[in-house]
């Protein structure tokens, strides 16, 4: 993405006020350990730039300067640490002032550097909170692929176009893994996977993935397939692939050398080349060559993986408990994986060449997840409560183990993410909606879904819908549902087995659009008695409506706002 911001400047089509553009990767900063100035910083990566310096500081207003993967960075920027702003050696002024690389990068953000300029900062949705207190002028989320471009992607993956309309197919009737489509990294892993499920003449079609642990399984498993020939214990060579993996997660590290290589004993081997890629850094770098796995996600997998084959079982409550206590959500996808491998499903491809897994690990993480999830349900008055209670719901649909489900969720009444400040609700993606429909299905008794201010828009609804008609209160305020959102959501008033009583649908940018599909709907609903349409933008038409359909005597409500 940010090569392409970059090439679109160059080539003039965007962007033509800035003069210059400074691309600064987190991964390469970690390994500053020194204090150091924006000067240096920008000499050592632009070293033709050194004589102009002084000018380009004078017009500020011409500078971009972007900061890609603030999820990789492994110094802590905490934007509401006002000692920043008053201790003489952390306030960082002026681009000749040498300091830690964290002070430049919050000074460049809270604009107490180089005022003027802009800077862009690019991070996975996980590390979003860490910018919770800057000075963010404009918030943009990248959505990917969307629509036809999905389809377009596998149609130009694989020569055999009956291959491509079966693997699009699959991941079209699999909510998850189609939500997923939206980036094309996951794109890419879901081709590779899939794509021999559908090749070969006498694939069993039953065991096509149907979860993110299950579908990065089966990438390792091709992985096995083409790059174990005459290996005497793939296992070990997994194992020690696994534990770097494991460090360089819990380090924020996704660039290893040949240093790393040894540590672990590892050597660059056609096996080797089937996780990592080689990448050639700058010439004055000190190692010529590094390497780093395809994709964070691939490494997190790895990383899983390794821990679930090696772990003692009477430590891995430990290991686990310690992982969930981090706050900065390193370990989040770590160990939804490590959940999902609890499955049979997900370890039976990677069995044929790693050897069983063990019975005792597996029972442990299973006592493990009903334990979290059950302490979780309860504690949601936080927003990290609610980031973990969201965690917790991913481990299960990623374990696909339909006792521990009903078990840890038969009886819950509430499910809270959200809240009336948005700052206190947690922002969920349509990944998030499909796993949370799925456990609302799983609840027996639930009677109250707080999703207000969680922004889940249109699209989050979509994934929601199917299990909506078994809340009997539904706070949706504040989600930019718009009216397309709530003509899906009329679809669950409408279904005759509804028991939603109360509606929040406050601050949605609705219009008088929405109340045609609002008033038939209410027409043949028995159930919702409170009606809450305050702050959206009606007008005297969509009132109208409103009114003639509370004349109908089918219709139930008694307050509306």
């Amino acid at each position: 993405m940010v090569q392409k911001i970059v090439h679109d400047w160059a080539t003039g089509k965007i962007y033509p006020h800035f003069h210059f553009v400074f691309i600064f990767k987190f991964r390469d900063l970690n390994r500053l350990n020194c204090r150091i100035t924006l000067s240096r910083l920008i000499v050592e990566q632009y070293p033709y730039l050194r004589d102009v310096l002084e000018e380009l500081w004078k017009h500020p207003e011409t500078l971009l300067i972007i900061f890609d993967g603030l999820d990789e960075f492994r110094a802590r920027i905490d934007f509401a640490d006002s000692r920043r702003d008053t201790e003489p050696q952390r306030r960082c002024t002026d681009p000749e002032f040498r300091c830690k690389l964290s002070d430049i990068v919050y000074s460049l953000i809270q604009k107490k550097l180089l005022p003027g300029c802009s800077v862009l900062v690019t991070s996975r949705p996980t590390a979003l909170h860490l910018l919770a207190k800057a000075r963010v002028s404009v918030w943009a989320e990248i959505l990917g692929f969307v629509g036809e471009e999905r389809r377009e992607y596998f149609h130009k993956f694989f020569e055999d176009q009956e291959v491509a309309a079966a693997v699009y197919s699959h991941v079209e009737e699999n909510e998850l893994l189609f939500t997923m489509c939206y980036n094309p990294s996951y794109c890419w892993i879901l081709a590779l996977s899939l794509g021999p499920f559908f090749t070969r003449k006498h694939s069993n079609k039953l065991r096509v993935p149907k979860t993110v642990t299950q579908l990065f399984a089966y990438y390792i498993y091709h992985i096995l397939t083409h790059h174990s020939v005459k290996m005497e214990s793939p296992r070990d060579a997994m194992l020690k692939i696994g534990e770097m993996a494991f460090t360089g997660v819990s380090h924020r590290n996704i660039v290893f050398n040949d240093e790393d290589l040894i540590k672990y004993n590892l050597q660059p081997s056609q096996f080797l080349s089937g996780f990592l890629m080689e990448l050639v850094e700058r010439e004055s770098s000190e190692h010529s060559v590094v390497y780093a796995f395809p994709h964070l996600t691939i490494q997190e997998f790895v990383a899983a993986l390794a821990q679930f084959l090696s772990a003692i079982p009477g430590n891995m409550q430990k290991h686990l408990n310690k992982a969930h206590r981090e706050e900065d959500q390193r370990f989040e996808i770590f160990l939804r994986f490590v959940a999902g491998l609890s499955s049979p499903r997900a370890a039976q491809p990677l069995e044929e060449f790693l050897g069983s897994f063990a019975h005792q690990t597996t029972c442990a993480v299973i006592d493990w997840l009903k334990e979290k999830i059950r302490a979780q349900t309860r504690d949601t008055d936080t927003v990290i409560g609610k980031r973990k209670l969201l965690n917790a719901l991913h481990y299960l649909f990623e374990s696909q183990n339909q006792a521990l489900a009903q078990l840890t969720l038969g009886s819950v009444h509430t499910l809270t993410f959200g809240d009336f400040s948005s700052e206190k609700a947690l922002r969920l993606t349509p990944i998030d909606c499909v796993v949370v429909s799925q456990a609302i299905g799983l609840c027996d008794t639930i009677k109250q879904l707080n999703l207000s201010s969680c922004y889940i828009q249109e699209e989050g609804l979509q994934r929601l819908f199917a299990a909506l008609h078994k809340c009997q209160e539904l706070l949706l305020l504040g989600n930019n549902l718009g009216d397309c959102g709530v003509k899906r959501l009329c679809e669950a008033l409408r279904n005759p087995e509804c028991k939603i009583q109360s509606l929040w649908l406050d601050s949605n940018n609705l219009t008088a659009d929405c109340t045609e599909d609002l008033t038939s709907a209410l027409s043949t609903n028995h159930s919702l008695t409170e009606l809450n349409l305050s702050y959206n933008n009606l007008g005297d038409c969509g009132a109208k409506r409103l009114c003639e359909a509370l004349r109908n005597p089918e219709c139930k409500i008694q307050s509306l706002w």
